[in-house]
């Protein structure tokens, strides 16, 4: 069977994976980007532009390069989709223009469905109001047999990680305290012991945990 699978998920020191409060102009909140500021010299970041990455974030881009190897589709929640109140805009396609990055059949959970949404380079967005097994049930058809990949946002990775639907797991912890936002981790004590755990700390300063399912 597939495996089902979370990459470059980037948290505070105090466990938050997003700021607040989320908005059109401020997606990530009163976070901003420092919670990616790490990914954005690496090559695959740069390679979305057309661009090089910077050698020397080439130990990061070890495990950045992986989001993408082997997924057949992708699963995200709403507030991945889109700012706050995007249900209410029937021209909304995302924040990532004409062509996603994705290139896969890509399943936004909202409790507000609407038609599917096909975009360039091979990406569609299908919207399910879906518990995350049958949304896993869904994107595995569609996948053809690939992984399915849990693109985010941190809620919708707990879910996930608390119905027992992640094998492999990629957290980069980024040496910064938000004190408020949306945490990853609450809800889920004792996960560690379902998994085979890694730790790799790189010269940009964040470490990355990577979690494989026993």
């Amino acid at each position: 069977m597939s495996e089902t699978r979370v990459h470059n998920l980037a948290v505070s020191l105090d466990g938050f994976a997003t700021g607040e409060p989320q908005s059109l102009e401020a997606p990530f909140g009163h976070a901003g980007e420092r919670l990616h500021e790490w990914f954005f010299p690496t090559a695959t970041f740069r390679a979305m532009a057309g661009g090089e990455g910077d050698p020397a974030a080439a130990p990061d881009d070890a495990f950045a390069s992986r989001w993408g190897d082997r997924i057949g589709a992708e699963i995200m929640g709403a507030n991945k989709f889109g700012p706050p109140g995007w249900q209410d805009d029937p021209d909304w396609r995302g924040w990532w223009g004409p062509n996603p990055p994705f290139h896969t059949p890509t399943f936004v959970l909202t409790h507000r469905p609407r038609g599917p949404v096909e975009m360039e380079g091979g990406t569609t967005f299908h919207f399910l109001d879906a518990s995350p097994a049958d949304a896993l049930a869904a994107a595995r058809d569609a996948a053809g047999g690939l992984d399915v990949r849990i693109g985010g946002g941190p809620t919708v990775v707990r879910d996930f990680l608390a119905e027992g639907l992640v094998d492999h797991l990629h957290v980069v912890i980024v040496p910064i305290l938000l004190g408020r936002g949306v945490r990853l981790w609450d809800g889920l004590e004792g996960l560690e012991k379902d998994y085979d755990i890694e730790s790799t700390t790189t010269p940009s300063g964040v470490t990355h945990l990577t979690f494989d399912r026993r």
